[in-house]
């Protein structure tokens, strides 16, 4: 690619327009000659430090924001929104060749994008999928790092699927992701927002911040669908300028789910758009998943799709991989294993097995290291809210001590008389929540849902997936 091509719509240079071979803004990748290095300043390193190393290293090109003395420098005024635009415009623009799909949302956006995207695969349409849990092309399944990838990820995933046929690209679009500017150069058809409650506060700092970050979404979006069950779904609705519609499951708003019926296996109800009622059967259990399951039929409707044939197939649609995943035991008490990692969520899970359930409801989980510590004793709060007994545990301690963190945590259990057993070791504490289970009872393993791994000191990750773990326990009883 030319050097007036990768610029193209980002900035003027009156430098030789030579071959650039590679993009980045990363001084640990191995790069061939000729490449154009982004210097990006970031909490802890400074990427403009590193610029005379990178064309020693072979760099045809520095983007900077200041004038750093080089003769093949490209000064811009902001690099980090500049990067993506770079990456765009390196993988020949592959977003604009796709319909861009994007869900934000503090809990939610996994099972709605997912199913969005199995919703495309019945009807036989190439689509892609962005996410938390994977990254999909077509069938093909692509391990993933991140919510939102880092810009070079993002537009070669997106150029991937431009060459793989694909039409559609749904998307979780995470709130640090936005605010680092990421999407830059991105336009999505579809916005649609779930809901918001804390977390991430150890890098936005206060809620209004996180508000503000997920609203950037609706600046890069033609719609907007918006969950106005939520106080700050409200806000949005009354902030953002776009076309926008509303879905509640409380029946005000232009997409409704009515009558709603819960089982401990999934969920019925009415859906009515005004136009028609309908009705829906979706293998997800609990009232947010109503929410979720609603929020995918407003968005495909939103695109034209009918929706007769949506409700029918979001009816086929078995479940998400570690969102109320119900872990085969092959005994008389059940394991759920869900991401819940949120005050919110914990409640959202808790509560909707508890309305379903009359056996003893048993909650193992832990908070993460080197995030929100806030949230901590609020998990506990929301945990004692609807379980009966609780196991607190680790999560991801990653370079924090996993006793201090369960210190952290156990003030939120002050003035409830619900009784605990603390564990450090997640897998002794799965070990002995699978040993010690009576008949009835039901097991939630929250906060790591789909990961196969946990983080610990050094950010060393193992490998550790909590179904393999209640097998080895099943095992041990069994012998």
């Amino acid at each position: 690619m030319k050097l007036s091509q990768l610029l193209e719509g980002v900035a003027e240079s009156s430098l030789p327009d030579i071959d650039i071979t590679d993009i980045t803004s990363d001084t640990r990748k191995e790069m061939r000659p000729g490449f154009a290095f982004v210097c990006i300043k970031g909490n802890t390193f400074d990427g403009h430090d590193s610029a005379e190393e990178m064309i020693k290293r072979g760099g045809g090109v520095i983007i900077c924001e200041r004038d750093l003395g080089l003769d093949n420098q490209v000064i811009v005024e902001n690099t980090r929104a500049a990067y993506p635009r770079l990456c765009a415009n390196f993988f020949s623009n592959p977003q604009n060749k796709l319909t861009l799909i994007g869900v934000t949302g503090t809990n939610g956006k996994t099972t709605i994008t997912t199913v969005t995207k199995r919703i495309f695969d019945k009807l036989g349409i190439k689509a892609g999928l962005i996410g938390t849990v994977s990254n999909e092309i077509n069938d093909r399944v692509i391990h993933t790092e991140r919510t939102t990838p880092e810009p070079y990820d993002l537009f070669e995933l997106f150029a991937q699927m431009v060459s793989a046929g694909c039409e559609y690209c749904v998307m979780e679009v995470s709130s640090q992701g936005l605010e680092q500017r990421r999407l830059e150069g991105c336009h999505f058809k579809i916005g649609a927002f779930t809901n918001l409650t804390q977390d991430h506060l150890d890098v936005h700092g206060t809620m209004e911040n996180y508000y503000n970050a997920k609203k950037i979404l609706f600046s890069l979006s033609d719609k907007a669908i918006i969950n106005i069950d939520d106080d700050y779904g409200r806000r949005y609705f009354d902030e953002i300028t776009i076309p926008k519609k509303t879905l509640s499951v409380k029946g005000k708003g232009d997409f409704n789910a009515e009558n709603i019926r819960l089982t401990a296996h999934g969920l019925e109800y009415d859906f009515n758009d005004g136009a028609q009622i309908l009705p829906v059967k979706f293998a997800m259990p609990g009232m947010f998943n109503a929410s979720n399951s609603l929020t995918v039929i407003a968005i495909l409707e939103s695109l034209g799709f009918d929706v007769k044939q949506t409700v029918s197939l979001i009816g086929e649609i078995e479940g998400v991989r570690g969102r109320v995943e119900v872990v085969p035991t092959g005994r008389d008490f059940t394991v759920i294993c869900d991401y819940a990692h949120t005050p919110d969520a914990l409640v959202n899970v808790l509560s909707s097995i508890k309305e379903c359930s009359d056996g003893t409801l048993k909650c193992l989980f832990g908070c993460g290291g080197n995030r929100d510590a806030k949230k901590r004793p609020l998990m506990a709060k929301a945990a004692a809210e609807y379980a009966d007994f609780l196991i607190v545990t680790s999560d991801n301690p990653r370079n924090e001590d996993p006793e201090a963190i369960i210190k952290d945590i156990l003030p939120g259990l002050e003035g409830t008389d619900k009784p605990y057993i603390t564990i450090t070791d997640r897998r002794e504490a799965i070990h002995w929540a699978v040993k010690n289970a009576k008949s009835g009872d039901i097991i939630v393993l929250a906060g790591k849902g789909h990961e196969d791994y946990q983080i610990l000191k050094g950010m060393k990750k193992i490998h550790f997936d909590e179904r393999e773990v209640v097998a080895e326990a099943l095992k041990e009883i069994n012998n």
